[in-house]
């Protein structure tokens, strides 16, 4: 039996906030209680708001917390790199053949504004269902996007018979068509699952209209190639789970298991942001020692029972 492999993917977008402290301690613990090992991995697909110096900061502020990674970070200690998207393209690339020659991609031109006219937002967690707009008329399998005749019309953003001409010029988006199928696994957290893929999740982009890859594709072929074997992260995510395993299943790879914690929120009730200054890191360590902070999330996350100063290897015989 393999051993156990947990991981921490944090997006260099902004300084890390004590709900990502909760995320990052729970999948550390989880993972060490049982002798496994903890990768961290830099997601910096959008590259519009990823930096250097965030990615940086995101390391120099786990190392403080005593939060130690063995695999992965900018510096790649690891055989399964690089360990940063931005420079994992040829792996996606390679995916996203191989979902090309099932039949499964088709190119979707459609803005925020199309889909969010036709739809109404999902009722978990108001993300929109695409209702198939741009989808082919007939069923998979279909022709190949990524032949060089459909690569080169989709680079040019040129009209085909019966296009749109309100979309004509636009580079589309690649999705992934999906069948009406339920997806059920067990969570952590959350106990048993079952989200039926047309009705909840729709056909999903796995590469953006911009050529960014999108986050679906992205985080299944890094941890299947990685060997993550528990993903631990927060419930906003738990619908995005039924997409990511019908993935691994069209990917041929195994899905790790899941735990979907509840959401660390502020005094008002609302979901922690990196707009929340107060729970940032930055004001934390102004404020409090790191043992304090970690006592803060290990709270926070149910880990011990009253705010103390610890580190993490004191919560490690916490099982959850």
């Amino acid at each position: 039996m393999s051993k156990k492999k947990g991981r921490f993917a944090p997006s260099p977008t902004g300084r890390m906030h004590l709900g990502n402290v909760v995320a990052a301690l729970l999948s550390w613990v989880s993972a060490k209680r049982d002798g496994g090992s903890w990768l961290l991995r830099i997601e910096d697909l959008d590259p519009q708001r990823s930096r250097y110096e965030y990615a940086r900061q995101i390391e120099d502020d786990l190392s403080r917390l005593g939060l130690d990674w063995d695999e992965g970070g900018l510096d790649g200690i690891g055989q399964a790199g690089p360990y940063v998207q931005s420079m994992r393209g040829e792996f996606y690339e390679e995916a996203l053949r191989r979902l090309d020659s099932q039949g499964l991609l088709y190119g979707c031109t459609c803005t925020r504004a199309d889909i969010l006219a036709t739809q109404a937002p999902h009722q978990s967690d108001g993300r929109v269902v695409y209702s198939g707009r741009c989808r082919p008329a007939a069923e998979p399998p279909f022709a190949s996007v990524l032949e060089p005749a459909s690569a080169a019309a989709s680079a040019t953003g040129e009209a085909g018979e019966g296009s749109d001409p309100l979309t004509a010029g636009r580079r589309p988006a690649l999705r992934v068509a999906v069948g009406d199928e339920d997806i059920r696994f067990v969570d952590r957290y959350a106990g048993e699952c079952v989200y039926n893929l047309r009705r909840d999740c729709g056909d999903f982009i796995v590469r953006r209209s911009d050529g960014a890859w999108a986050y679906q594709l992205a985080v299944v072929v890094d941890d299947a190639l990685m060997g993550v074997t528990e993903v631990v992260r927060g419930e906003d995510l738990l619908l995005s789970t039924a997409q990511q395993i019908h993935l691994y299943r069209l990917l041929g790879y195994e899905p790790p298991e899941f735990a979907h914690f509840p959401l660390i929120t502020n005094a008002d009730g609302q979901r922690l942001s990196k707009r929340d200054r107060a729970e940032s890191l930055e004001s934390l360590f102004a404020r409090y020692t790191p043992r304090e902070i970690i006592g803060m999330a290990a709270y926070r996350a149910g880990l011990i029972p009253e705010p103390m100063p610890v580190g993490p290897g004191e919560v490690l015989g916490f099982r959850f």
